[in-house]
């Protein structure tokens, strides 16, 4: 959430970030609501001093033993009155809350400025892609039976499969493996999340109003499938004020993800090119303003360092403007090759939500035990997605010859085997 006191300074700056980001806000109507809000401030700041003056002067005539019934009528009025004007002030605060969460972050000054992802920039790339054509993962995990999208489909519906037998072990191995890099080697604290949040944890990592329609929603209880786990993770301090000794935080954690994505459909969402339940290693930092982009910049590397460990190749993308999510300032994707579908596949975005998230979360720190309380900068990213992780690694680790796949060396104390031969 941005700030009032900063889009009232900054109209035509928020007006044109709306812009860039493809978004649509009512601005307009905020600043008037804004307006209106402070003009009653304003009255009842008045009206209650009015009757503070005024209740003195009815205690004297008292004192005095004089008529004070005119004044005591007047000020029940006043008091009627102020409380109308604290009702009317409720209701427009609601107002401009409601159209300060559709408002979009503010674009860091390093993003490029685009409308879709063909703006987007290449910052580094790593590993030779594959350019001899394979078969599809769907097509490798067919003949080697190690995923059902049929069956998942029977089950559940399209976007779900079941991982079978080595499939299921291969899963494991990178999960497992993904935490204990985080944890030992990079350092952050591992948490099992519940898989289920309530509004207010969605609303505090902007999933909603924005995604709402993306979201699996259990009306009966008010409660959300989380999209990531991301929106346990970053409310895990949520109304709560961190000293900054204890700044950085870092946490890791596995989760499924549940995503409606309403309306995906096509060649597209193949496979586990897109499904509605994925597994994910999430990475989350909590931070001061100062170092959040210094974090940016490491978790993206920690993220990165789990590709190099499979040798996959990919390539670290710097969004656009038009491309960069809602509620990110900046943010990197890490796209792994699919040598099948001759393209890069994203399995991980890195971003940093400046503010953004902790105003709707109310996460502070203070920086000594008298200073006034601060706003942390919140960051996260995947590390990694494993579904088009798979992809590519089937892919890239596919053998022709005995159409087996072999898995990367850092898996195997995990896996218990070298390859998948067809059984």
């Amino acid at each position: 959430m941005l700030d009032i006191k900063f889009i009232r300074e900054n109209v035509d700056l928020v007006r044109r970030n709306i812009e860039l980001k493809g978004e649509k806000a009512n601005l307009d109507a905020l600043l008037d609501l804004d307006g209106k809000r402070r003009s009653i401030i304003q009255d009842v700041e008045n009206l209650k001093h009015k009757r503070n003056v005024v209740s003195n002067e009815i205690a004297k005539l008292k004192k005095q033993r004089q008529d004070a019934t005119n004044l005591i009528e007047e000020m029940r009025q006043v008091s009627d009155l102020i409380k109308a004007r604290d009702e009317e002030l409720r209701s427009i605060e609601e107002e401009i809350e409601q159209i300060l969460l559709t408002l979009p972050n503010m674009l860091h000054e390093s993003v490029p400025v685009g409308e879709d992802s063909s703006k987007n920039l290449v910052i580094r790339t790593w590993g030779e892609p594959k350019r001899t054509r394979t078969p599809s993962h769907i097509e490798i995990a067919k003949e080697l039976k190690i995923l059902d999208f049929e069956r998942g489909a029977k089950v559940t519906g399209s976007g779900f499969a079941f991982y079978v037998g080595k499939g299921a072990a291969l899963e494991r191995a990178l999960i497992t493996f993904m935490l204990e890099k985080h944890i030992n080697e990079h350092n952050y604290l591992e948490l099992f999340p519940p898989f289920l949040v309530n509004e207010s944890s969605m609303i505090g990592t902007a999933q909603i109003p924005k995604l709402t329609d993306d979201m699996y929603h259990i009306e009966r209880d008010g409660l959300y499938l989380i999209p990531t786990s991301e929106v346990p993770l970053t409310n895990y301090f949520s109304d709560e004020t961190l000293d900054i000794e204890n700044l950085p935080v870092k946490f890791c954690a596995y989760s499924p993800c549940f995503r409606r994505e309403a309306g995906s459909y096509g060649k597209e969402t193949r496979g586990f090119l897109r499904v509605h339940q994925f597994n994910k290693v999430e990475l989350v930092k909590l931070t001061t303003p100062e170092t959040s982009f210094d974090e940016l910049e490491s978790l993206t590397r920690d993220a990165e360092s789990i590709l190099q460990a499979l040798e996959i190749p990919y390539r670290v993308v710097l969004l656009c403007s038009g491309d960069t999510s809602f509620a990110s300032a900046k943010t990197y994707d890490l796209e792994v090759w699919s040598p099948a579908e001759e393209k890069w596949l994203e399995v991980s975005s890195c971003s940093n939500f400046l503010d953004f998230q902790a105003r709707r979360s109310n996460i502070r720190f203070k920086r000594t035990p008298n200073s006034k309380p601060e706003f942390v900068h919140t960051l996260n990213g995947s590390g990694v997605a494993t579904s088009r992780l798979i992809v590519a690694l089937l892919e890239n680790n596919y053998n022709p010859e005995d159409s087996s796949v072999t898995i990367p060396e850092v898996l195997r104390q995990y896996t218990k085997f070298n390859k998948i031969t067809k059984q």
